[in-house]
């Protein structure tokens, strides 16, 4: 059965030859995996480990063109990015950042503009050369940002959650116009990659470990209707699926998640609270994508808690992908390798 035969049978809560796995190794956490099997540069962890699914996103930024490094002083890159935020970021740690400038005003104005073309070829050129040998490997699933945490990137987090808080109305107005281009942008995704028979993940982080960022009642007045669009709109282009990712604990808003049109949750985080099997209990139509806890058990776990804690978390299939939220350097390889094997046993005892 290949990756993409396998996944969408577990998504359609039929029974697939072996649970899927979706994982997202980082690249460090890959070097450390190749230097302790002895493995070549050219190694590869998803071959190995026969992860199923591939995420493919484009240049969604609203304004591309924009996008440029300022300057440098010492260790800090100052630039802007296509979200229209000005941000610093050290070399030495590039994936975290600190924004300074923003896309949005105080009053609600962009800096810059009308957003650039949707179909803007470079905004897809690096995937599309790849894209045929992707879904040969992969099932291959289309990939946008969501309304909330976009429009946080415009306007800043502070600004904007004192927004959805004081001025619930403009806020609305710049999560839906955030809405609007993502939309534009995964379905270009979907005609242009042929995805419509695996679907799109909506990725909207929107959570901490214990609750969302937002109440309830913002959720459903000001978020829904920019994520019911959206759900709506991929759906009625022949997405198969639409799929949510949100770090962190959003059962306080699941329900008006699921009212929006979203056939699964990613990561299904444990620690925040997320335990897949009985989120399956309650909700047996539900996909779940993840669902192992990368913060405590397999960080720090003994090899009978990672063992059972694997097998506990196999019982939310079918409808399950297994995985976690990611494999970063502090997961040792050894705690991986008890998740890989335990679930090899699960299907060929």
């Amino acid at each position: 059965m290949t990756s993409k035969e396998r996944v969408l049978k577990a998504l359609n809560f039929q029974t697939p030859d072996r649970v899927p796995l979706t994982h997202g190794f980082w690249g460090e956490w890959v070097e450390l995996w190749r230097r302790e099997k002895g493995l070549p540069p050219d190694a590869s962890a998803d071959d190995y480990y026969q992860i199923d699914t591939y995420i493919a996103v484009g240049d969604e930024t609203p304004h591309p063109s924009q996008a440029r490094e300022l300057r440098r002083e010492g260790d800090f890159i100052y630039s802007i990015d296509g979200w229209g935020q000005t941000k610093r970021t050290r070399q030495s740690v590039s994936y975290f950042y600190e924004q300074l400038e923003f896309a949005y005003d105080d009053s609600g104005e962009l800096k810059y503009g009308d957003f650039d073309p949707v179909d803007l070829p470079s905004r897809y050129a690096a995937l599309d050369a790849q894209m045929d040998q992707l879904k040969q490997r992969y099932c291959v699933f289309a990939k946008t940002g969501g309304p909330f945490i976009r429009t946080y990137f415009m306007r800043g987090e502070v600004p904007f959650l004192m927004d959805l808080a004081a001025d619930p109305r403009r806020a609305a107005e710049m999560v839906m116009r955030t809405a609007h281009h993502l939309t534009a942008i995964g379905l270009e995704e979907l005609r242009r990659w042929d995805l419509y028979d695996t679907g799109l993940w909506i990725f909207d982080d929107m959570a901490c470990t214990q609750n969302p960022m937002f109440s309830p009642k913002v959720a459903e007045q000001v978020l829904a209707p920019a994520w019911a669009y959206m759900v709506s709109a991929f759906k009625q282009a022949g997405a198969a699926k639409v799929l949510l990712h949100s770090d962190g604990n959003i059962l306080p808003i699941l329900d008006i998640l699921l009212d929006c049109g979203f056939d699964g949750l990613n990561p299904v985080e444990y620690r925040a609270g997320l335990d897949a099997v009985k989120l399956r209990r309650k909700y047996p139509n539900l996909i779940l994508t993840g669902g192992l806890d990368n913060v405590h058990i397999l960080r720090s776990g003994t090899e009978q808690e990672i063992r059972d804690h694997t097998k506990y978390i196999l019982k939310a299939s079918p409808g399950l992908l297994l995985g976690t939220h990611s494999i970063g350097p502090d997961i040792p390889v050894r705690n991986w390798e008890v998740v890989f094997n335990t679930w090899q046993q699960s299907y060929h005892s």
